[in-house]
């Protein structure tokens, strides 16, 4: 049974706790635990000075006693704040434009092909962070031209609550359109008093939900897609978690689709049951169209 959370200090210290080496093993293998995250200890820093302020918020005097609150059966928010602590990653519009390129030109034509009779095609931004990726997806698919009167889906999944409720927002800051040109900033978005906000025909394909990856091949609702997009996103994970995820990937993809990484990744030394396919500008992971399907 859980143990209730330790009683609270009312007067912490004001500098707060130094995070011990064997207290942030403790934290580091509670989010390993949940979310398959590798952290080496060079790391340890980092964790000291984002998760300190909330030790002191909840008025424990140490990292033990915080640690001992989150594996407490009450902890499940104060956890999913931790998590995004933890696991913020930085991105933009049109991030690695080369392999969005190789997307469009190379990729999309032969899902083009494949889905003609059924003229329904899905895609999946993994880790989508703040939504960029899933948005930029969605702009690529509209600017090929090969799906007039389709029916276009992008989804967008990501571990941290937070994040998704910024993708759902879909209003950015300047630092989204580093790699944004002005022809398609214009064509696609649109400016607010708040911020440059994703276009309605963009934002109408897309549709955001929280997924820890772990559990894609039990929880998710989202079946057969024609493209994974999970770039900068395996690098994270310990080796065991990585299988896992690379697994549910492939049961996830339609025969015929195809799985984009990060160019930091790669399933070349060990594809499992992916096929890697050499384009000009990319590699992606294919799985072959006579696959069969695997129930859940």
């Amino acid at each position: 049974m859980p143990q209730p959370p330790p009683q609270r200090r009312s007067s912490p210290r004001t500098d707060g706790p130094e995070l011990r080496p064997e207290e942030y093993h403790r934290l580091r293998d509670l989010l390993r635990e949940r979310t398959g995250h590798a952290f080496g200890d060079e790391q340890v820093r980092e964790f000291e000075r984002r998760l300190r302020p909330r030790v002191m918020e909840h008025g424990f005097a140490s990292f033990a006693e915080y640690h001992r609150f989150l594996r407490s059966a009450s902890a499940d928010e104060e956890l999913q704040t931790v998590i995004d602590l933890i696991t913020n990653n930085e991105t933009y519009f049109f991030r690695e434009d080369y392999q969005l390129q190789s997307f469009r030109e190379e990729t999309l034509p032969k899902l083009a092909r494949d889905a003609r009779n059924r003229r329904h095609l899905t895609c999946w931004s993994m880790g989508c962070s703040t939504g960029e990726e899933a948005y930029s997806i969605a702009v690529v698919l509209l600017e090929s031209g090969l799906f007039d009167g389709w029916n276009l889906r992008v989804f967008g999944t990501d571990l941290s609550r937070k994040r998704v409720t910024a993708a759902r927002r879909a209003i950015y800051g300047e630092s989204s359109f580093r790699s944004t040109s002005p022809v398609r900033r214009s064509a696609y978005f649109v400016s607010t008093r708040a911020g440059t906000r994703v276009g309605p025909s963009v934002r109408a394909m897309c549709q955001f939900g929280q997924l820890n990856l772990l559990d894609l091949a039990q929880r998710s609702t989202i079946d057969q897609v024609d493209a994974i997009f999970c770039r900068n996103v395996l690098i994270y994970f310990t080796p065991e978690a990585r299988n896992r995820v690379i697994q549910s990937i492939y049961d996830r993809l339609r025969p015929g689709g195809y799985l984009m990484l990060g160019h930091s990744e790669s399933l070349l030394n060990d594809p499992g049951p992916f096929r890697p396919v050499h384009l000009n500008h990319d590699v992606v992971y294919h799985r072959p169209l006579n696959a069969t399907v695997r129930g859940f």
